[in-house]
C-alpha cells in the first residue's frame, strides 16, 4: 500500500543511512591549511562552465576564490589536498523549490582531471534527459556514485562496470525520464559493490539473467531494484543456488513476476528489510517453516499482491523482531488468530483489503498483545461487529485506519483512552448513536474522519478541545441541529467537512460559531456545508474565510441574494452554491476570481442579466454549472471569453436569439446550451471544433445537420433532439459514441447513414433517431455497428422486417421500434442479443406467435408487444423472466389461457424501491431509459421513475379461462390489466394481496361471482374497472372502493353504492361473507355522503383529470414535471442509491 511503504521507508531507511560508512555532509574540507591542486580548480571551473545553477548554489566557484576546497560541496583530502568528493545533491524536498535548486546542462569531460575522486554525487537535479557520459566509466577512484533522479535518459553505459572499486552505485530513474540497459553483464565488474539502487530503470531486456549477475555481487548488502519491469524470478524447482548472504534490504517491488514466492527468498537470514509489494504474486506465502528463517527481519511488506494463504497459518512463523508488516491489498483471509504472543515488537501493520472475515473483537484480540504497535490499518478489511474495548491495550497508537469495514454500534468509550492517537478514521462503516464526547480527549488528534456512518444528533461541545486538530470530516451521516460555537476553537482547523447531514438553523448563525474565536477566518481553507437544512440568506460574513480555497454550500435552503461579498475571497479554486433557492442577478465582483477553477451555481431562482464583465477574470475556469437559472447572457458578437477549456451546462439559460459565436474560441467543447431559445441554422464552424460533449436539445435550429457530425474527438457525445431539423441523416465517423437526433422533422432512408463503410471501427453506442420522418427498411447493415448498446428508431414510417444483422449487436441493452409499421415474424437474430433489457417494438405488425427464446433473454426488465398481429398462446418460458418489471402484450390475438407460473416473475413479486434512473451513458453523458407505458388507462412516458413501474398487461387478446391464484402472487405490480378478453370465474379472493396495485382493470369479460371483500384493502388503488362482466351482488363497502365512479360497475348484476340501485335483502345475501358485509349502508346519512363524495370526484375530475386527458401537452408536462420533482426530493435526501 501507497502509505505503508512511505512509513517502512521512515522507519528502517534512515537507520540504514546512518550506519552507511560515508561521508554525507555538504560542505568543504575540515582543514584551514589544505590548499586544492591547481589542475583539479581548473577542470571544477571547466565542469561549471556546462552547467546552469538557476539558484546560484555554485556561486563560490570562481576565479577569484584560489582554494577549491572551501566550495561548496567540495571535500579534499587533508593531506594532500586532491579533490576527493563531490556532492552535489539537490537535497532541498520542496517541490517548488526543488526544481529552483536543481542543476541543469551538461556533463564536462573535465571531471576525469579529478584523478583522485571518491565520491560523485548529483542526484535529484535535472539533467533534462541527457544520456549518462561514457567517461563516467573512467573515474576508476570512485566508490561511490550517485546520479539518482538527476533526469539522465537512454542507455546505461557499460563502462560503469570498469569501476571496481565502488561500494555504492544509486542509477534510480522516474518515470519522466527512463533509463534502460541491454543487459546487466557489467555488473559483474563491480565486484566491491554493497548498495545497488537501480529503483525504475527498465531492465526489461535483462529479466532473464538480472538474478545470476546479481549473485556474483557477494559483498551486496541493499537491493533496489524497484519498478524494473522484471518478469522473471528463479523458481523454487531451479538447480540455480542463490547466495546472498550479506543481503540485509532486498526491494523488488513494483515488478511484473507473476508467479508463486520463491521459497529461497525467505532462506536469506540476512534480511532486515524486503519489500516484494505490487509484484502480482499469487497463491500461498511460503511454508512458515521458511518464514522462521528470517531471523533478523524487521520490515516485511508483500502489499498489493494475489496472495491467498491463511493468515493465521502462517503468521505465528514470522520473526520475533518483526517491526513492520504490510500486507494489504491481497486475498489474504482471515479470521486473525484470537492471541499472539509471537509479533510484540511490532510497530507498523496493515492488513487492508485482505478478507479477514471476522468480527472487529477477535481482530482486536490479536492485536492484544501489541502493546507497541503505533500504525495500524485495516481498512476494506470486511471487519464485522462492535469496536471491542480489547483495543484501550493499545496505547501506543498513532494511527488507526478501520475504514470501509461493516462495523456497527457506538464508538467503545476506551477509545478516549488512546491519547497518544493523531489519526482516526471510522469512515465507511454502520456505526450508531450519537457523536461520543470522549473524543475531546483526543488532544493530539490531527486528521479524525468519521464520515459515512449513521451517527446522529449533535456535535458535542467537547470536539472543541482538538486544538491540534487539521481535518474533521463528520459528513454522510445524520446529525442535526446547529454548529456549535466550540467549533471555532479549532485553530488549526483547515479541512472542515459537514455535508450530507441534517444541519439547521440560518447559515448566518453557522458562520457565526465557525468565526466566534476568531482564527478560523485564517486557518481553514475547506470547508464543506452541502446537503444539509440551513436556510436564511448569506451575509457578507463569508468574506471572513479569506483563504477558503474550497467551498460547498449546495443542496439546501439558502435564499436571498447572491452576496457580493463572494468576490473578495480570492484564493477560490472551488465553489459550489447550487441546489438552494438564491435569486436575483449575480454579482459582478465573480469575475475576479481569477483562481476559479469550478463554479457551480445550477438549480437556483438567479435571473438578470449577464455579460463579459462576470467573467473578465476567470482565466483559470474548467468548469462552469449554471443551469436551471433564468439567466440572459448578452455579451458582444466577437467576444473571446478568458477560459477556452471549459465544461459548461447553461441549460435553461437565454442565450439566443443565434447560436453563441464564442465557442469558436474554445479548445474543447463540453457544452450544454439546451433550452436556451437559440434559433436559426446550425454554423458550418462547429464542425472545426473538438467535441467532448455538445447539447443543443429543446431549442429551435432548423436546416441540416451540417459535418458536426464529422469529429476527430475519440469519445463524443452530440445531442440535438427536440429541434425543428430536417433533411436527411449526414455521414458521422467512427470517434461519436452517443447521438440522439430525437423529435426533429429528419427524413428519408437511414441506408446511406448505417450502411457507409468507415476506415475505423464504429464507437457509436447509443443511436437515437426516434419520433422523425424517416421511412424504408431498416437497412441490413448492423453488423457495423458492434458497440451498439441502445437503438431506439421509434415513431418512425419504417417498414419491412427487422433484418438478420441484429445478430452482430452483442451488446445491444435497449431495442424501441415502437410506432412503425415493421412487418413479418419477430426475428430469431434477436436471440444473439444477450444482454438485452429494453425490447420495446409495440404498434406495429409483427404477426406469428411470441418467441419462446424470448424467456432465454434474463436481464429483460421491459417487454411491450402491444397493439401487433401476434397469435398463439402465451409461452410459459416467458416465466423465467426473474428480472421483468414491464410486460405489455395487449391489443393483439393472443390465446389460450393465462400462465399458471407468473409467479415466477420475481421482479414483480416486490415492491421496487426507488434507485437510480437507468442511463446508458458510459462517457458522461445523460441518456436515460425511456418507456412508454399504459397504465389507468392512458400512455404517458417513464424515464427517471423507470424503476418504479412494475406493469402486466394482457388486455385485447382472446385469452380464456380463469384468472390464476398465481396472479395475486405479484405483490409488486402497479398495474393489472386484463381487459377485453374471455376470461371467466371468480375474481381470486387473494386479489387483495396485491398492496401495490394502483390500476386495475378486469373489465369486458366474462367474470361472475361476487367483488372480493379483500378488493377493499387495496389502500393504493386510484383507478379501478370491472364493468361489463357477470359480477353479482353486493359492491364492498370501503372508501377506498365507493370513491370510484358507477362506471367502474355498469354492466354487471352488482348493487350498492356507487350504483343507485340499492340491494334488496335477496341481493345482499350473495355478498355476507363477513361481518363488513352485514352492516346496512342505507338511510338519508349515506345518501348525503355518497353526495359528497360524487361532487368531489367531478370538482378533482373536471378540474385536474379531464385536462390530461383531452390535452397530450397538458399530460406530458404534468408527468414530466412530477417525475423531476419526486427525482429530485429523493435525490436530496440520498434515496436513490441504497
Amino acid at each position: 500500500m501507497a502509505v505503508s511503504a512511505t512509513a517502512i521507508m521512515n522507519l528502517f531507511f534512515t537507520i540504514l543511512l546512518t550506519q552507511a560508512p560515508i561521508n554525507l555532509s555538504y560542505g568543504s574540507s575540515t582543514s584551514d591549511d589544505v590548499v586544492c591542486i591547481e589542475s583539479e580548480r581548473k577542470a571544477l571551473l571547466s565542469f561549471k562552465q556546462d552547467l546552469v545553477d538557476p539558484s546560484n548554489r555554485l556561486l563560490s566557484w570562481n576565479v577569484s576564490n584560489e582554494n577549491c576546497c572551501k566550495w561548496a560541496g567540495i571535500v579534499c583530502n587533508n593531506l594532500t589536498g586532491h579533490v576527493e568528493e563531490l556532492q552535489l545533491s539537490n537535497i532541498d524536498p520542496d517541490y517548488e523549490f526543488f526544481w529552483q535548486g536543481s542543476l541543469k546542462g551538461k556533463i564536462n569531460p573535465s571531471l576525469l582531471g579529478l584523478k583522485h575522486l571518491r565520491y560523485l554525487d548529483l542526484s535529484h537535479n535535472e539533467f533534462g534527459g541527457i544520456q549518462i557520459p561514457n567517461f563516467i566509466g573512467s573515474l576508476v577512484s570512485l566508490t561511490h556514485l550517485n546520479i539518482t533522479d538527476a533526469g539522465f535518459q537512454g542507455l546505461i553505459p557499460h563502462q560503469l562496470g570498469n569501476l571496481s572499486s565502488l561500494t555504492h552505485l544509486g542509477l534510480q530513474g522516474t518515470s519522466m525520464a527512463e533509463l534502460y540497459v541491454e543487459n546487466l553483464h557489467w555488473l559483474s565488474g563491480l565486484s566491491s559493490l554493497q548498495h545497488l539502487e537501480m529503483g525504475h530503470v527498465n531492465l526489461g531486456k535483462a529479466s532473464d539473467h538480472w538474478l545470476q549477475v546479481i549473485n556474483r555481487l557477494s559483498s551486496l548488502s541493499e537491493l533496489h531494484l524497484s519498478g524494473c519491469e522484471l518478469s522473471h524470478i528463479i523458481p523454487n524447482n531451479s538447480v540455480f543456488y542463490v547466495n546472498f548472504t550479506s543481503l540485509s534490504v532486498l526491494d523488488i517491488s513494483q515488478n511484473n513476476f507473476n508467479s508463486f514466492i520463491p521459497e529461497w527468498i525467505f532462506g536469506m537470514n540476512s534480511l532486515v528489510y524486503l519489500d516484494l509489494s505490487s509484484n502480482t504474486f499469487v497463491g500461498p506465502f511460503p511454508n512458515r517453516a521458511y518464514c522462521w528463517n528470517l531471523t533478523s527481519l524487521k520490515g516485511l511488506n508483500a502489499a498489493d499482491n494475489s496472495m491467498d494463504s491463511s493468515l493465521s497459518i502462517w503468521i505465528s512463523g514470522l520473526s520475533s523482531s518483526l517491526e513492520s508488516l504490510d500486507l494489504g491489498g491481497n486475498a489474504l483471509q482471515g479470521p486473525l488468530p484470537c492471541s499472539n504472543q509471537n509479533l510484540t515488537a511490532l510497530r507498523y501493520l496493515d492488513l487492508s483489503g485482505c478478507e479477514l472475515n471476522s468480527t472487529a473483537a477477535i481482530s482486536i484480540g490479536f492485536l492484544y498483545d501489541l502493546v507497541g504497535l503505533e500504525y495500524l490499518y485495516l481498512r476494506d478489511s470486511n471487519l464485522e461487529g462492535v469496536i471491542s474495548s480489547a483495543i484501550q491495550n493499545l496505547t501506543s497508537l498513532v494511527h488507526l485506519e478501520l475504514s470501509s469495514n461493516s462495523l456497527i454500534g457506538e464508538m467503545p468509550t476506551c477509545m478516549g483512552n488512546l491519547a497518544s492517537l493523531v489519526y482516526l478514521d471510522l469512515s465507511s462503516n454502520s456505526l450508531e448513536g450519537e457523536i461520543p464526547s470522549f473524543l475531546g480527549n483526543l488532544t493530539s488528534i490531527v486528521h479524525l474522519d468519521l464520515s459515512f456512518n449513521s451517527l446522529k444528533a449533535k456535535i458535542p461541545t467537547a470536539l472543541g478541545n482538538l486544538k491540534s486538530i487539521v481535518k474533521l470530516d463528520l459528513s454522510s451521516n445524520s446529525i442535526e441541529g446547529e454548529i456549535p460555537t466550540s467549533l471555532g476553537n479549532l485553530c488549526n482547523l483547515s479541512y472542515l467537512y459537514l455535508g450530507g447531514n441534517k444541519f439547521g438553523g440560518k447559515v448566518s448563525n453557522a458562520f457565526d460559531s465557525l468565526l466566534s474565536a476568531g482564527c478560523l477566518s485564517n486557518s481553514l481553507t475547506w470547508l464543506d456545508l452541502s446537503e444539509n437544512l440551513f436556510f436564511g440568506q448569506l451575509t457578507d460574513q463569508i468574506a471572513e474565510f479569506k483563504n477558503v480555497f474550497w467551498l460547498s454550500l449546495g443542496d439546501n435552503m439558502i435564499s436571498g441574494p447572491f452576496p457580493e461579498s463572494l468576490g473578495k475571497l480570492t484564493e477560490l479554486e472551488y465553489l459550489s452554491i447550487g441546489g438552494n433557492q438564491l435569486n436575483g442577478s449575480l454579482p459582478v465582483s465573480l469575475g475576479g476570481l481569477s483562481n476559479l477553477e469550478f463554479l457551480n451555481i445550477s438549480s437556483n431562482h438567479l435571473e438578470g442579466v449577464v455579460t463579459e464583465l462576470h467573467f473578465a477574470n476567470l482565466t483559470s475556469l474548467g468548469t462552469l454549472y449554471a443551469s436551471g437559472n433564468s439567466v440572459s447572457l448578452r455579451v458582444s458578437p466577437d467576444w473571446i471569453p478568458p477560459f477556452d477549456d471549459c465544461a459548461i451546462k447553461l441549460e435553461s439559460w437565454n442565450l439566443g436569439p443565434t447560436f453563441p459565436m464564442w465557442l469558436k474560441t474554445q479548445k474543447y467543447v463540453d457544452m450544454d446550451i439546451s433550452n436556451t431559445q437559440i434559433s436559426g441554422i446550425i454554423p458550418s464552424w462547429l464542425s472545426n471544433l473538438t467535441i467532448e460533449y455538445l447539447n443543443v436539445s429543446h431549442n429551435q435550429l432548423s436546416g441540416r445537420i451540417p459535418d458536426i457530425l464529422h469529429i476527430d474527438s475519440p469519445y463524443s457525445m452530440v445531442y440535438m433532439s427536440s429541434n425543428m431539423l430536417s433533411g436527411p441523416l449526414p455521414r458521422i465517423t467512427s470517434g461519436l459514441v452517443e447521438l440522439d437526433l430525437s423529435n426533429n422533422s429528419l427524413s428519408g432512408d437511414i441506408s446511406h447513414f448505417l450502411c457507409h463503410p468507415l476506415a475505423t471501427p464504429n464507437n457509436l453506442s447509443i443511436l437515437h433517431l426516434g419520433r422523425n420522418h424517416f421511412s424504408g427498411n431498416i437497412p441490413d447493415c448492423w453488423m457495423h455497428w458492434p458497440e451498439l448498446e441502445v437503438i431506439n428508431l421509434d415513431d418512425n414510417n419504417l417498414t419491412g422486417k427487422i433484418p438478420s444483422s441484429v445478430e452482430s449487436l452483442q451488446s445491444l441493452l435497449s431495442l424501441h421500434l415502437r410506432n412503425n409499421s415493421l412487418s413479418g415474424e419477430i426475428t430469431p437474430s434477436l436471440q444473439n442479443c444477450k444482454q438485452l433489457s429494453v425490447l420495446d417494438l409495440g404498434l406495429n405488425e409483427f404477426s406469428g406467435s411470441i418467441p419462446t427464446w424470448m424467456g432465454t433473454r434474463l436481464n429483460l426488465t421491459v417487454l411491450i408487444l402491444r397493439s401487433n398481429k401476434l397469435n398463439g398462446q402465451i409461452p410459459f418460458e416467458l416465466c423465467s423472466l426473474t428480472a421483468l418489471q414491464i410486460m405489455d402484450v395487449a391489443d393483439n390475438n393472443l390465446s389460450g389461457t393465462i400462465p399458471r407460473c407468473f409467479d415466477k416473475l420475481k421482479a414483480m413479486t416486490t415492491e421496487q424501491v426507488m434507485k437510480e434512473a437507468i442511463s446508458y451513458s458510459n462517457f458522461g453523458g445523460y441518456f436515460f431509459e425511456e418507456v412508454m407505458v399504459v397504465i389507468k388507462g392512458r400512455e404517458d412516458q417513464y424515464d427517471i421513475i423507470l424503476p418504479l413501474v412494475n406493469g402486466l398487461d394482457l388486455s385485447s387478446n382472446k385469452l380464456t379461462g380463469e384468472i390464476p391464484q398465481q396472479l395475486t402472487a405479484l405483490q409488486g405490480l402497479i398495474s393489472l390489466n386484463l381487459s377485453e378478453n374471455f376470461l371467466e370465474g371468480r375474481i381470486p379472493d387473494s386479489i387483495g394481496n396485491m398492496k401495490s396495485l394502483e390500476s386495475l382493470d378486469l373489465s369486458r369479460n366474462q367474470l361472475s361471482g361476487v367483488i372480493p371483500p379483500s378488493l377493499s384493502s387495496l389502500t393504493f388503488l386510484s383507478y379501478l374497472n370491472l364493468s361489463y362482466n357477470n359480477l353479482s351482488g353486493k359492491i364492498p363497502l370501503s372508501t377506498q372502493i365507493q370513491s370510484f365512479d358507477a362506471s367502474s360497475f355498469i354492466g354487471n348484476a352488482l348493487c350498492g353504492p356507487p350504483l343507485y340501485n340499492i340491494c334488496d335483502e335477496d341481493q345482499s345475501k350473495p355478498t355476507i361473507n363477513n361481518e363488513e358485509q352485514k352492516a346496512d349502508d342505507g338511510g338519508e346519512a349515506d345518501r348525503w355522503f355518497h353526495l359528497g363524495i360524487g361532487t368531489g370526484f367531478a370538482v378533482g375530475f373536471f378540474g385536474v383529470v379531464a385536462p390530461l386527458l383531452i390535452s397530450t401537452d397538458w399530460r406530458h408536462a404534468y408527468f414530466g414535471f412530477f417525475g423531476y420533482f419526486w427525482y429530485k426530493i429523493l435525490y436530496k435526501y440520498n434515496c436513490l442509491w441504497p
